[in-house]
């Protein structure tokens, strides 16, 4: 008998993934943790039923959600990551060798645990000295920084259960008051297409355009997320990410990577326009 991995994007839409084996099944204080085993996407982290991530194509929103900031930004000293339990973005991040501090704020300790064990080669960079981990609910920690991040990361699930307060209004101005005076914030936008999914990005997008003096939005092509085409928001209080974009300073320093780069950094800004009509929508209501 065969075993799938189901996800409903929208009533009458299901996206569905044929798996060996499932490798762990754990129910944490703040949600259920699953991890499967598939010959065609490597191994699956499912979090309440939402498929996180997998294996095959996990580095594309990890690398989006960090050299995009990293490459506008001329110099990024001091990071809040918060979510991003899996360590993928702390992994991209201590790439930079002149990043000197990286809080990672997670809200559950079991994500980490499970990722430590069943996806090392996302969460191999947690123990680097740089990284600092705090199991603490990211909407709270925030609340107590002031003019001390040069960028932060939001890399939180769906709008629901223990990441729906990371969508909120307060949650953004506190970020920005967390910020430095040039600072960058970036989050994963959901996707423009599904009706859930839309809500969510307008409510956020919505939310951050009436916080941050620049507010863009961005995109890449996630085959595994809902409808495979994902956006990711750029708030910042100085930097746009086009015109202040640098290609030969990031270019200079070398990294390798398997989906950014810095001919892919100005295409992504450059949106279809049912997003942009979506997105203006949600300006409108300001």
């Amino acid at each position: 008998m065969s075993l799938w991995f189901s996800e409903n994007y929208a009533d009458g839409v299901v996206f569905s993934i044929k798996v060996n084996k499932q490798l762990a099944s754990v129910k944490s204080e703040f949600q259920q943790i699953d991890v499967y085993d598939s010959d065609d996407l490597g191994r699956i982290l499912v979090i309440d039923d939402y498929l996180m991530l997998t294996e095959k194509d996990e580095f594309i929103y990890h690398e989006m959600l960090v050299h995009v900031p990293m490459a506008v930004h001329p110099k990024v000293e001091q990071i809040l990551v918060i979510g991003a339990g899996d360590g993928g973005i702390v992994r991209e991040l201590t790439r930079y060798d002149y990043v000197k501090k990286i809080d990672l704020v997670e809200i559950d300790e079991m994500v980490i645990k499970v990722c430590r064990e069943f996806f090392p080669q996302i969460a191999s960079k947690f123990d680097d000295a740089r990284v600092n981990i705090h199991i603490q609910d990211g909407l709270e920690y925030v609340k107590y920084c002031q003019n001390q991040y040069d960028l932060i990361i939001v890399d939180s699930t769906d709008p629901v259960g223990p990441g729906e307060a990371l969508f909120t209004e307060d949650f953004y101005r506190n970020c920005y008051k967390a910020l430095k005076d040039d600072g960058i914030m970036v989050n994963q936008h959901e996707s423009p297409f599904y009706p859930i999914d839309v809500a969510g990005m307008k409510k956020a997008h919505k939310k951050i355009y009436r916080v941050f003096d620049i507010s863009e939005v961005y995109q890449a092509h996630i085959p595994t997320y809902a409808s495979g085409h994902w956006l990711f928001g750029f708030a910042s209080k100085k930097y746009h990410p086009t015109r202040d974009f640098n290609a030969d300073r990031w270019n200079s320093l070398g990294i390798k990577t398997k989906y950014y780069n810095t001919d892919l950094h100005i295409g992504a800004f450059a949106l279809p326009n049912y997003v942009k009509e979506l997105l203006k929508e949600a300006e409108n209501e300001v």
